[in-house]
């Protein structure tokens, strides 16, 4: 089989299976699997691939048909103009959390540190802060310790110099610091069932649905990071559709509401609060 046979029969699975974008999808794995770029496997396609690629391929296809999402097939996600590592112990990194990274860059500027990223999954966030502010202290905390694992490679990688710690939320946090910034899970109980299949089966489920309610995270993180915040200290915090209304609420006379912003999309995406 050549490779450009691979790449239609891929596509037709994919076809199949109804997986958006299968010709692209087809040429990513395949390009993922040889270590070539999408141009070199285009002037490629007469050539022969081989017997143990292929059987490769078929089993990638296999997966991808199944629901599985390609970032944990190829194993990577581009986050900020960087390649993070992820598995299925980490959410994958979104787009519109870029906008999170943004508002710590412009609102912050070069004193941000020390910054905790609170549930820090592959670490994308963090890693990314302590890169782009030189000098900056960053701490990465998640409950999990699969995910502290993964996001501690990422910065190991990315030659990020970072400190990882297991806890809960804040709880563990001793003395003050300049900024607090998550993505925390902020999806219902009753949303999940109508979640994309990818997400919705393959994605750490304590990742997306917080327990006792989205509301209820929200509010313990915000009462955390007052006691935890130095004096005009900054909380930046990502927020699910339609939750502007909701989590601005749970800011009490201590707090100091930046304007929300929104994503690409045109949807409230972070807001953000200085301690007063």
């Amino acid at each position: 089989m050549t490779i450009g046979e691979a790449l239609a029969d891929a596509t037709r699975r994919l076809e199949a299976a109804r997986i958006a974008s299968p010709r692209l999808t087809a040429e990513v794995l395949l390009s993922h699997g040889l270590d070539l770029d999408r141009a070199r496997l285009h002037t490629r396609q007469p050539q022969q691939l081989p017997v143990r690629s292929a059987a490769a391929y078929r089993a990638q296809i296999e997966r991808r048909s199944a629901g599985e999402p390609l970032q944990y097939i190829t194993g990577v996600q581009e986050f900020y103009g960087r390649p993070f590592r992820v598995d299925r112990s980490v959410l994958i990194p979104r787009p519109e959390t870029e906008h999170v990274v943004e508002a710590v860059l412009e609102l912050a500027g070069p004193d941000a540190g020390p910054v905790v990223d609170v549930g820090t999954g592959s670490g994308c966030i963090g890693v990314t802060l302590a890169l782009e502010i030189g000098g900056s202290r960053v701490v990465l905390t998640d409950v999990s310790r699969d995910a502290l694992r993964v996001a501690k490679n990422n910065a190991r990688r990315l030659g990020a110099r970072v400190t990882v710690a297991c806890m809960d939320g804040l709880s563990a946090c001793r003395g003050r610091v300049r900024c607090v910034v998550a993505n925390p899970p902020y999806v219902r109980e009753d949303e999940h069932a109508g979640l994309q299949r990818e997400v919705r089966e393959h994605e750490p489920r304590i990742a997306l649905v917080p327990a006792g309610g989205p509301g209820r995270f929200y509010e313990r993180l915000i009462r955390e990071s007052r006691d935890r915040l130095v004096e005009g200290g900054l909380l930046v915090l990502e927020i699910g559709f339609s939750m502007e209304t909701q989590v601005r609420g749970l800011f009490g006379a201590e707090w100091r509401l930046l304007p929300t912003r929104a994503d690409l999309a045109g949807i409230p995406r972070v807001i953000a609060a200085r301690r007063r």
